[in-house]
């Protein structure tokens, strides 16, 4: 009896200097937590649980570790084995939810976040993180119930009222979400977050200036913030402003190298800028860190294309679309790319595509109508141009497109009404203003034409055709000097524009001038322009030239 009284008293004391052993492990490794030393947190956690293997509070601290390493596969096994452990585990399941959601396992971080709430009815940050999952799933209204019962258990909960500010910009309600930002940084000054979160709602709003003040204001508190820097960076492109969004994005790669979205912006930033080479190594650099990255194969695609580099253009599209069969604009980019190659089956059938996917797509049917223009297939480019009107009665260039076709189909009075609705759309559509003034000669009101080509040349007064075209004009009312004149303008913007030199010609031929309309008319012969051989040679008997 005593024996046995002495051997369970040795046994206590072991398990006790165990106990505490584990104790000391697990509260090493928490103080190596707070200093960011994960690795060595995770070593204390594994030797507390090699005394203690139901050491439940150990599992939780070492899958904590897991998740700040992003290793959320190993985080998932000790919140797993701390629930097995203690099943009335709240934050264990809370924490496995996090990590669920870091994993886009949207229904599992669900799952877990409810079952934290029902074990602690008023564990606020379930509900908060809760209704962030929401927010990914795109299920905005049971997010915001969620905020609101976080907020409700803790009127005093700053990240509940920036999470139902992120919710209510997801949901185009700019105003309302300010109001949550504001008293996010009402209850806590310094909530660097909150203040970009309201810089993107003023951005949403057009407020830029407004919108920079705040991400500026988040940068002063969080110097390392990268994501302030890339918003402002997002705010300067909305402004125009691209070389001071390239430098914002720029900061915050150096702050995060790995930071996928500031490559792709700053590339799209550089692309505004005609830097296409930059443009294409920033799209790369984001492919590389997100290999199913679709809209950078997508831009990349769109640079390529703008470099002439078709094949390679039509390459990214692919990939995109093998990436998101759903990728609308990646059909109708590789449909432009079809067209410079003068593939218009190919067009057609993806841009097809991108309207079975996007009835409203605007622009695939307005492109639609260009390639089935091109394969003079006459009803169809009507058709399609009307329906992208339908779709966007304020696009200027189906107007303009449509009025081209009923130009083509004799349709005069129908293509004069296009181009002038897309010039009332767009004033400062030069091309719309030339294209009227050609319908305006077709139908020999020359006046009307001359007015056109004339305000074309006050928009681009480098246009070469609207010089040549109101040269023909004036040729048309027998005022060939003026005729002459423009065609010299046109020529000197276009040195090997041979239908200028020719008409040049035959002006000098009316002003009797035959050595110089012999000249012109022979340059647009070595030019490639098919010229009359008597034509020339009456011109040579005029001058008193030999032939």
């Amino acid at each position: 009896m005593v024996l046995f009284f002495l051997s369970s008293y040795a046994s206590a004391q072991q398990e006790q200097a165990e106990s505490m052993d584990a104790e000391f492990y697990n509260n090493r490794g928490l103080t190596y937590m707070k200093k960011g030393q994960y690795d060595r947190a995770i070593s204390d956690y594994t030797k507390a649980l090699k005394i203690n293997p139901r050491y439940a509070r150990a599992y939780y601290n070492r899958g904590i570790a897991y998740g700040k390493k992003d290793q959320f596969d190993r985080a998932i096994a000790d919140f797993t084995k701390a629930i097995e452990i203690d099943p009335k585990y709240a934050a264990a399941y809370y924490k496995r939810g996090f990590a669920y959601d870091n994993k886009d396992q949207y229904d599992r971080a669900i799952a877990d976040f409810t079952k934290a709430i029902e074990i602690d009815p008023r564990y606020a940050d379930a509900y908060n993180n809760r209704g962030m999952t929401y927010v990914e799933k795109g299920q905005y209204d049971q997010a915001i119930s969620d905020f609101n019962k976080a907020i409700k258990i803790n009127p005093r909960f700053a990240a509940a009222y920036n999470s139902r500010g992120i919710t209510y910009v997801r949901k185009g309600q700019y105003d309302r979400a300010i109001s949550d930002f504001n008293k996010a940084i009402k209850i806590y000054p310094r909530f660097a977050g909150a203040y970009s979160n309201r810089g993107i709602a003023y951005g949403k709003k057009g407020q830029y200036d407004r919108a920079i003040s705040d991400h500026t204001k988040a940068i002063e508190i969080d110097p390392k913030y990268a994501r302030a820097y890339y918003n402002r960076g997002m705010t300067y492109v909305g402004k125009g402003q691209h070389d001071q969004a390239i430098s914002d994005f720029t900061k915050a790669i150096e702050i995060d190298p790995r930071y996928a979205a500031a490559y792709y912006n700053r590339g799209i930033a550089y692309d505004n800028k005609d830097q296409y080479d930059r443009a294409i190594s920033d799209f790369t650099k984001a492919i590389q860190i997100d290999p199913r990255y679709a809209e950078a194969y997508n831009n990349r695609g769109i640079a390529h294309g703008k470099k002439g580099q078709y094949d390679r253009a039509i390459s990214d599209f692919t990939k995109a679309i093998k990436i998101d069969p759903r990728f609308a604009k990646a059909y109708n980019y590789r449909a432009i790319a079809y067209g410079k190659k003068d593939q218009y089956d190919r067009v057609i059938s993806d841009l097809t595509k991108a309207i079975e996917i996007d009835p409203k797509y605007a622009e695939a049917y307005n492109n639609r109508g260009m390639a089935y223009y091109n394969k003079d297939q006459h009803d169809q480019p009507i058709s399609d141009f009307t329906k992208a009107i339908e779709i966007d009665p304020r696009y200027a260039e189906a107007f303009y497109n449509r009025g081209v076709a009923y130009d083509n189909e004799g349709q005069y009075d129908q293509a004069i009404s296009d181009f002038t609705k897309a010039i009332e759309i767009d004033p400062g559509y030069a091309e719309a203003y030339n294209n009227r003034g050609i319908t305006y000669v077709e139908k020999g009101q020359y006046d009307q034409a001359i007015s056109d080509y004339t305000k074309a040349l006050k928009i681009n007064p480098k246009s070469a055709e609207a010089h040549y075209n109101r040269g023909m004009a004036y040729g048309q009312k027998g005022k060939y000097g003026r005729a002459i004149s423009d065609y010299t303008k046109a020529i000197e913007i276009n040195p090997r524009f041979a239908e200028a030199y020719y008409n040049r010609g035959i002006a000098y031929y009316y002003k009797k001038e035959y050595d110089k309309s012999l000249e012109d008319v022979e340059k647009a012969k070595k030019l490639g322009y098919q010229t009359s051989p008597k034509f020339i040679e009456t011109l040579r008997k005029a001058s008193g030239k030999p032939n």
